[in-house]
């Protein structure tokens, strides 16, 4: 029967990356998202769109109107891209048709990396370098563990970024507090802090990433890049990025600690390096992340290759090569930033290189969204870009 394979957040740019990735090789891909008209489903690799409930409000809702789609149109593989899907699908994944390949580990692996809180205590007992860090299970034990701590500042981290409820998706986010009246003032203004969390020793240095795929436990492939640019330009997500040699100390980190979880499918390993080169672990993201453009367009086919492991088929030799990637209207939203900021932030001079710097972007740089033989996925986010600038 020939494989027939659904994508799901197709408003995300790796779902986009993922639908050309698998479409180009002649494979039959659909995309599914909670509004009805996305990105990835107006690329020329997707032969037909799907709309579901929004996973944030309903999530059972949402996994019913799956499992529908996925009987209607003969579903056989399904790629969860976000954090709320693919939590939704885990939680319900008993339900799903035996024939279907989810590329998820099972429950345990799962909680074991994507549970921070319990990541940190793992990481910590398999000698892997973590912050100093206090659990907490509520606010009333986050404002007590303050008054043991006295250097600032501290990072308040929850164990889930999205916390799935019988009803809802709840979201969550990391903070950074500079002082003890501020971190208790954070820990009392959000809800979210009502669910466990840690609070660790903020790590002066640079952030560095380690992009895996995982077979059963067994390492498959590996991939490193830099960020070049990032918006907002005091850090967040990549708009000018390009692939780096991989830093052997955090890619045998990486591995002791996803063999370790007997990982299987794809994840990303971030770490915050030090000023003495020691690389203290952040997070696991078990997910595709944004730039994953930039992996396929280094020979680095994650989405192909996890297909392939997923259906017990071999990987291909490839030959790696050095590839900038950027996401222009990023990039675009990162300049608007800058110039608009006030001279005691950035000066006349600054601005203006980095005006040069948006029309010179570099060699060999690829544009994520906006390709020539796939083109309408870029004409929406533009118009969706315009209709946010207007608005």
């Amino acid at each position: 029967m020939e494989p027939r394979i659904l994508v799901l957040d197709g408003n995300q740019r790796a779902s986009l990356a993922a639908v050309r990735s698998l479409g180009e090789k002649g494979l039959w891909v659909a995309v599914g998202d909670s509004t009805d008209r996305c990105m990835a489903g107006l690329s020329r690799f997707c032969q037909r769109s799907i709309t579901y409930p929004d996973p944030f409000e309903s999530p059972r809702f949402f996994f019913e109107e799956l499992l529908r789609q996925i009987e209607a149109l003969k579903i056989s593989f399904i790629l969860p891209i976000s954090e709320a899907t693919t939590y939704v699908v885990l939680k319900y994944r008993q339900e799903l048709p035996p024939h279907l390949t989810l590329p998820f580990p099972d429950a345990d692996s799962m909680e074991q990396l994507a549970d921070k809180n319990k990541l940190f205590k793992f990481a910590d007992e398999h000698g892997i370098p973590i912050p100093e860090t206090i659990f907490c299970n509520n606010v009333a034990e986050g404002l007590q563990a303050l008054e043991k701590i006295h250097t600032y500042p501290v990072v308040l981290k929850p164990a889930k970024s999205r916390i799935l409820l019988p009803d809802r998706i709840f979201s969550t986010r990391v903070m950074t507090a500079q002082s003890a009246e501020q971190a208790a003032s954070l820990l009392k203004q959000n809800d979210f802090f009502e669910f466990p969390y840690s609070i660790q020793s903020f790590i002066e240095g640079e952030g560095q990433g380690v992009f895996a795929l995982f077979n059963q436990g067994e390492p498959v492939c590996y991939f490193s890049h830099r960020r070049l640019r990032e918006k907002p330009p005091s850090g967040g997500v990549s708009v000018l990025s390009e692939s780096a040699p991989l830093d052997d100390r955090l890619r045998e980190s990486a591995e002791k600690l996803l063999r370790t979880a007997n990982w299987h499918g794809v994840a990303m390993v971030e770490y915050r390096v030090s000023n003495d080169g020691l690389g203290y672990l952040m997070e696991v993201n078990p997910r595709f992340w944004g730039s994953l453009q930039l992996a396929v367009d280094s020979g680095i086919d994650f989405p192909w290759w996890l297909y392939l492991v997923s259906t017990g088929k071999s990987v291909p030799k490839v030959e790696y090569q050095y590839r900038r990637l950027r996401w222009i209207l990023g990039d675009l939203d990162r300049l608007l930033i800058i110039l608009k900021s006030p001279r005691n932030r950035y000066s006349i001079k600054s601005k203006l290189l980095e005006l040069i710097r948006f029309f010179k972007p570099g060699f060999n740089t690829r544009h994520e969204v906006n390709r020539c033989r796939d083109f309408k996925p870029f004409v929406f986010e533009l118009k969706q870009y315009l209709r946010a600038l207007r608005g």
